[in-house]
């Protein structure tokens, strides 16, 4: 079957995956049956899909006709044939159990088309032995999507040992085709990825409060807060579920042994029935307390080591057992867990011979499998790291000669004489962090010193966010310390001042969110064109913070100062209306227009006359504070200008109604 061929899909489950992988498939314009064992069932997932579509318009993410439109492609049915009826794909979504799994693939083969592709969500079981029980085991793939599924981008894309090659290429596609990042899961491996890397670490974080190494807060604070991780430990089991982690983590016990052994805190909050959030209380309290309230100052050094060692140590297992390169691992744990950089490079960052020599101290002291380090483990160590100790992940370029290597959290390209800079964080909404300044300030130093780049277009990757602001996260890393937090504030201005600074004239692309620290990055640049979805603001002061990346001085500068205060004060958020009758949006343009006319915008003043423009933009930040000043650096541009070869190539071209080909000569 070829990926053209799909039009209608099949769900089995109208749960909480279900009810939101069937959105996104009707989303992505398929025909959908959705389908449950009983009708009140089926009929709750439908109105849950309702009020999603409702929701996303509301928010301007889709139009209104969109959202009916996608509504009207879902069809509920409780009888199953009548629901595979003309399917070309199955998606199914029942409960995590591999008998009720199979008892519904042997009834799917009953009545499923003969060339329909089967698939399963499941997060960890194995897909060979589904396959097997199916008509089609070649035919049958792993399709892991992550909750929610409307937000979350990643889709695992997994081989059974009988899977051929043409339905992970269509399995794939699909994923593409609804918006997904697929990543492909090489080999039929309990966990796939991310739940490889992830059940471990909530494993080991168990293990370190059960032997009193370390407090449940302590764990979560140095997981959170000095990690970086969007959640700690016991909270995000909290969040998910903790049995759903421990019967993941009772799976891979089984199918791989001792070194997953679950630990008997995770047993005791399953037996009473404190599975988190769900129930209203699992490691924290959320009905009669105040749910996970995680210390920003309570960080462990031993903790870190531990759990990253734990980590690195299943990254290691991964590649050595040809499940997944590094560069995917990275990526699907960006992406399926929110991690602010992978596994791959959070152990790289830490130093592979030290993890190593943790993991060696920690199994000499106990003797338990799961310290024993892997092979690949010390074949990384031995190698300076994952990646080679080059920096670079596996697949990128690391030869120095174009300089990609040197970007981890930015895509950096010069396509003719634009230079893109280009936020790829979208797992965290390309929120800013201490790396992300970092490498700012290097692309911009790169592209400056670049006379062939003659614009310079800004991004974020994804379409949800241009950026959500501050790293909360990692700023907390530095605690309550005035002193961190002075740097971090220097840090940033001096980075968006270099922007502001260059002479090249900068274009920001705004698309989604642009919030706090976000804005602050827009309002360093020249000119900035929005989509219509884009929310902007500085909503520093619900935080009890400030802007401090220079956003009390730009703003005003380029809003006024009664606007500026309107804007930061109340902490409002504002759509890109709003924000152009204000003035600090120069451009709104429809959603699908962004892109292209973001770089029509970059292009047309590339194509200008350079020393005429950086003297303009010299003239008028002079002027700022010194109007005698502005004058003055006005006038000496003016004069530098008569003598340049641009100002006769622009007279000769408008004499000769021609277009002026401009060589900053």
């Amino acid at each position: 079957m070829r990926l053209e061929d799909v039009q209608r899909i099949a769900v089995l489950g109208a749960g909480n995956m279900g009810h939101g992988i069937a959105e996104v498939a009707a989303l992505a314009g398929y025909e959908v049956a959705l389908r449950d064992i009983e009708e009140e069932l089926v009929r709750d997932g439908y109105d849950q899909i309702e009020w999603s579509l409702g929701k996303l318009a509301e928010k301007d993410r889709i139009g209104d006709g969109e959202a009916e439109a996608a509504l009207d492609r879902v069809e509920t049915f409780v009888d199953l044939e009548d629901a595979l009826a003309d399917a070309d794909v199955v998606i199914e979504v029942v409960p995590e159990k591999m008998a009720i799994k199979k008892d519904v693939y042997d009834e799917v083969v009953e009545h499923v088309p003969e060339e329909a592709v089967l698939v399963t969500n499941t997060s960890s079981l194995s897909i060979t032995e589904l396959s097997e029980v199916t008509d089609r085991p070649e035919r049958f793939c792993g399709m892991h999507f992550f909750n929610p599924p409307v937000r979350m981008d990643l889709v695992e894309v997994i081989s059974g040992a009988h899977t051929d090659e043409e339905t992970l290429e269509l399995i794939e596609g699909l994923a593409e085709e609804m918006g997904k990042t697929p990543v492909r899961v090489r080999k039929d491996s309990p966990g796939f990825i991310v739940n490889r890397v992830l059940v471990p670490l909530m494993n080991e974080a168990a293990w370190i409060v059960e032997s009193g190494d370390a407090t449940i807060e302590t764990v979560d604070s140095t997981t959170k807060f000095d990690m970086g991780l969007p959640m700690g430990s016991f909270e995000l089991a909290d969040q998910v579920g903790i049995d759903v982690g421990y019967h993941v983590l009772e799976y891979m016990y089984e199918a791989l042994g001792e070194a997953y052994r679950p630990c008997p805190l995770l047993a005791e909050k399953v037996e009473e029935g404190n599975l988190g959030k769900k129930t209203g209380k699992g490691f924290y309290d959320y009905e009669d307390g105040e749910g996970a309230q995680i210390p920003t100052d309570a960080v462990d050094e031993e903790v870190r080591r531990r759990l990253l060692a734990v980590m690195a140590n299943e990254v290691a297992g991964l590649i050595g057992d040809d499940v997944a390169d590094v560069a995917d691992i990275d990526e699907a744990v960006k992406l399926g867990a929110g991690f602010p950089d992978g596994p791959a490079k959070l152990a790289d960052d830490e130093g592979i011979e030290e993890l190593v020599e943790t993991l060696d101290t920690l199994h000499e002291a106990t003797g338990e499998a799961r310290y024993e380090a892997t092979d690949h483990l010390r074949e990384a160590a031995e190698a300076g790291g994952f990646r080679g100790g080059s920096g670079a992940a596996a697949g990128s370029d690391a030869d120095g000669e174009s300089g990609a290597a040197e970007f981890e959290v930015l895509n950096v390209a010069v396509d003719g004489r634009v230079g893109h800079v280009e936020i790829d964080r979208p797992h965290r909404m390309n929120t800013i962090s201490d790396e992300v300044l970092d490498e700012l300030a290097a692309a911009i130093d790169r592209l400056d010193g670049d006379d062939d780049v003659r614009a310079i277009l800004l991004s974020g990757a994804g379409d949800r966010a241009f950026s959500a602001g501050a790293d909360v996260q990692s700023m907390a890393a530095g605690g309550a310390d005035p002193i961190h937090a002075v740097e971090l504030s220097r840090q940033g201005q001096e980075t968006f001042g270099k922007l502001e600074a260059s002479d090249k004239p900068v274009v920001a692309a705004i698309d989604g969110y642009c919030l706090g620290g976000g804005m602050e990055l827009a309002t360093a640049a020249d000119l900035r064109v929005a989509s219509e979805r884009s929310e902007l603001g500085q909503p520093e002061l619900n935080l009890g913070l400030l802007p401090g990346w220079g956003g009390t001085q730009r703003l005003a500068r380029i809003v006024g100062e009664g606007r500026a205060k309107e804007i930061i004060l109340t902490a409002d958020r504002y759509d890109a209306e709003t924000m152009a009758d204000y003035g600090f949006v120069n451009e709104v343009v429809g959603n699908d227009e962004l892109d292209d006319r973001a770089r029509e915008l970059a292009e047309q003043l590339a194509g200008g006359p350079p020393i005429a423009q950086k003297y303009t933009k010299r003239a008028i930040h002079a002027g700022r504070t010194d109007a005698d000043a502005g004058l003055e650096v006005e006038a000496m541009g003016f004069g530098h200008v008569m003598n340049t070869d641009d100002l006769m190539e622009g007279v000769t071209a408008f004499m000769g109604d021609e277009e002026p080909e401009f060589e900053g000569k």
